[in-house]
Parts: C-alpha cells; structure tokens; sequence
C-alpha cells in the first residue's frame, strides 16, 4: 500500500509519524512534484497539481470535516474523497455552541460587562421555553450538538435536507419544511455543508423568519452568512446578536465591523480543531477496510456537496 501525504500549511511530521506507526507495512511519503504514484491519499488543501499527477488514487482523505474547497478541483478519475466522520471534532462543536447558547440565554456578557464596570446587579431569569434552539445540519456534529442542546433542557428544532430522527429533537426536513423550522426557532445554529444550495441560506430573509430576539451561531462555513444582512438586522433589533467562529475572509480582516461590534462574538475558525491521533486511527481503519473491499463511512457524493 502507497501513502502519500499533501497537507498545506500543515505540521506534517508528526502526521508521517502516526501514519507508519498504524500502518508499519505500507509505504508513506510526503508529496513533491513528480513522486511516484500513490493508492491513497492523506490531504488538507491540495494544488491542483498533486491532483493531476495522482491520476491513481482510488480514495482521498481530507484531514477536515469539511470538503466544499477539494470539491472545486478535478479529482483523479474514479478517486473517491472520504471525510473525517468525527476525529475528535464533536464534543469540541458541542462544548462551543452549547457555551454561546448558554452565555446568551443566561447572559452572562451583559454580567460581564456589568463587573468590569464595577456594577453589581440581577437580571430577571429567562424562561427556557421561550429561547428553542434550531440547528440546522444533522450529521455527525450537527447531531451530536442538538442532542447536547437538549440534555440543557432547550427546546431544540433540526433540519436536515432528508428526514432524521433525533432523540429529543423536533425533526423538520427539505424545502417544504424550512422556514416552519425557522419560526419554531428563537436561536439559530448553522452545521451545515457548504454547497450551492446552502450558499448565503443565512440572510435576511431567513433571519426574518426567526423569532423576535433571534440569536445566529455560525460554525460552518463563513460563506453560508450574508453579513451585511445580519448587521443590518442586528440592526433593526430583530436579531439580539450572533457568535461566529467562520467568515467568508479568513483572516477576519482589519477594520471588519465584526471586530468590534458589541453584539457579536468572533473567534478565529476554532470551535473543532481535527485531533489527530484520532484521525489517523479513523483514517488507517478506513484504508484497512478498503484494502479488503469494504465500504466505508464518510465516502463523499460530489452531486449533493458532501
């Protein structure tokens, strides 16, 4: 079994590393120009150039969850792209949005604000009933977050493309299910993988439909945000604020009103971060059951995006 690695900006070593220790008997490389050919191949922001010069790769393995960036590119012929089902990214998306949920609905910014300014005060306890929780996206982190959400007692509205049943979780699905989701909802979480049709899906018409007081939780994709449209209806006092840990410019740049905005927490693309011993250990298991011919979980469908 040949091994190629091709990560951009990427601490390989420690990659390689794990990667031979889990697989003693195969071959693993690094890529440069003109190696020789792989069977597989461990990836995080490919060029256009591995790709081509890899025409025998029969699978793919993105070292992120998301897969919208390699599925710009032309893949080898036959290559399937397999994604991280998890690597340690679940728990972490949960910690996250269950904590600026929490911070929200307790808000414990206004508090904060208040001791630093050296004023001690109550405010009156909101009614949990009243801040539903809508998660938009379903799969692995999208369920694992909903079913986090619920265990604090939020009520908790799902959406996913095709129906799912999550315990605890009123389901909504497709089209014709969206925007009665978006107005059983006060506090919106977006999971959801970024494709054409998801592209900009949080914008003022959408946000709109939110319940007064609406709150937007953005760990997916920057470019499912139209942020203009969420300033403006941070605005007009239909949206209470947002926590936003993507944006469609990475770095977030200089001088962007989400810096400094008082409704709006920023973190630097940093709610999940890929564990990497437990993503070799996924990845070795996926490529061991290939080599038996077994079907894996986590193969990528390019018609749906993810």
């Amino acid at each position: 079994m040949n091994i190629t690695l091709c990560c951009t900006d990427t601490k390989i070593e420690p990659w390689l590393q794990g990667l031979a220790a889990a697989l003693p008997h195969a071959h693993i490389s690094v890529w440069q120009p003109g190696a020789a050919q792989a069977d597989y191949a461990v990836v995080w922001a490919p060029p256009q150039q591995f790709l081509d010069e890899q025409p025998a790769l029969r699978a793919l393995f993105n070292i992120g969850a998301g897969v919208d960036a390699l599925l710009k590119l032309r893949m080898p012929p036959g290559c399937q792209i397999v994604r991280i089902d998890d690597g340690g990214m679940a728990v972490q998306m949960a910690e996250y949005v269950c904590h600026a949920v929490v911070r929200h609905f307790r808000e414990l910014d206004a508090y904060e604000g208040d001791m630093r300014a050296g004023r001690w005060g109550f405010r009156r306890p909101r009614v949990r009933s009243e801040f539903p929780v809508g998660v938009m996206g379903l799969g692995v982190l999208g369920e694992r977050v909903a079913r986090a959400l619920a265990h604090f007692d939020f009520p908790v509205n799902g959406w996913s493309r095709t129906p799912k049943a999550v315990d605890g979780v009123r389901g909504f699905s497709g089209a014709e299910g969206f925007h009665d989701f978006l107005a059983a909802s006060r506090v919106l979480v977006n999971l959801l993988p970024l494709t054409p049709d998801t592209q900009d899906i949080i914008n003022r018409d959408t946000l709109s439909r939110l319940q007064p007081g609406g709150y937007v939780v953005n760990v997916a994709r920057g470019a499912h945000l139209v942020e203009e449209d969420l300033l403006a209806m941070i605005e007009n006092g239909h949206i209470a604020g947002a926590t936003l840990d993507v944006f469609r410019t990475e770095p977030l740049p200089v001088g962007h009103p989400f810096w400094t905005h008082p409704r709006i927490t920023a973190t630097p693309h940093t709610s999940a971060r890929t564990l990497r011993e437990e993503s070799i250990a996924q990845i070795t298991r996926k490529m061991a059951a290939m080599e038996r011919g077994e079907a894996v979980a986590g193969t990528v469908d390019p018609g749906r995006g993810y």
